[in-house]
């Protein structure tokens, strides 16, 4: 049986799961959808196509699903869904989509930690941590396990690829690969993420092979298309490898280079 506080306020029309908490003063408007075991703690705000996936938390003062602030916004159907066993803490605000039937994902295992804020057409992989007041702008993607530190910015249409950590107070403005540690405003690369690939299981083969291509993307000197052709002409091709390859040579903002800019090719057209 689900629990509902009497003074929260659940629209007809609310789809909610097996085991569900719902706590004082909170709103839950007609199109949400709550999966089993969700919990909504005091004062969270849910609007919009929103659907809440099983097991996650959302604490106090969290605004979901309201609508966008892109001025190009005209009253589309748009959505968010936040995956499973997540924890949303408090005062975090995830807007609703803008362009027809877009939508706004969160993966499943996130911590968004209190005040960060996920802005439209933003999609969010599995197991990313935003530490607290983290901000992301309208497009922007960050993929699975990767972490974005307190107060840090991440540019709209900017990505963060997997695995990468963004250290606190960081300005991000274009694509930061995976794999990586940096931080800072400009921002400055440090080197590959060893400790967060450790803890994740990472093979000290596989991160061997990263760290050598680091160097060659980054302290070599090379345009990013002979980089990358080095790459893969001199390390051994594992997924991660393949992974950072990709996720290079397929950036529209370009990769981001120590002192915050994006990285061109020979043409200097392939960054920028």
């Amino acid at each position: 049986m689900s629990q509902i506080h009497p003074t929260a306020i659940v629209e007809r029309g609310a789809q909610i799961g097996e085991n569900v908490v719902i706590g004082p003063y909170a709103i839950v408007h007609s199109n949400v959808i709550l999966e089993d075991d969700v919990v909504i703690k005091a004062h969270v705000y849910l609007d919009g196509n929103t659907t809440i996936g099983k097991g996650t938390v959302i604490w106090p003062g969290a605004v979901l699903g309201t609508k966008t602030q892109d001025l190009k916004f005209k009253g589309e159907k748009t959505f968010v869904e936040v995956g499973a066993g997540c924890e949303i803490r408090e005062y975090v605000t995830i807007n609703a989509s803008c362009g027809e039937g877009t939508v706004v994902r969160i993966g499943n295992k996130c911590l968004i930690m209190a005040y960060c804020h996920v802005a439209h057409n933003s999609v969010l992989g599995d197991g990313v941590i935003l530490a607290n007041n983290a901000t992301l702008a309208g497009h922007v993607t960050v993929e699975d396990a990767a972490v974005i530190g307190g107060l840090s910015a991440i540019h709209q249409f900017a990505r963060v690829g997997r695995h990468a950590m963004v250290g606190g107070m960081s300005r991000v403005t274009h694509d930061v690969p995976p794999y990586t540690i940096g931080a800072g405003s400009p921002y400055r690369l440090g080197g590959v993420n060893l400790v967060g690939l450790r803890r994740h299981g990472f093979s000290l083969q596989s991160r061997i092979a990263l760290a050598k291509a680091f160097k060659i993307l980054y302290r070599a000197g090379l345009p990013v298309t002979e980089a990358l052709a080095q790459i893969e002409g001199e390390i051994e091709s594992t997924p991660e490898i393949q992974r950072l390859v990709e996720f290079c040579r397929s950036t529209k903002r370009g990769i981001i280079a120590d002192g915050g800019r994006g990285r061109k090719d020979q043409n200097g057209e392939a960054c920028e």
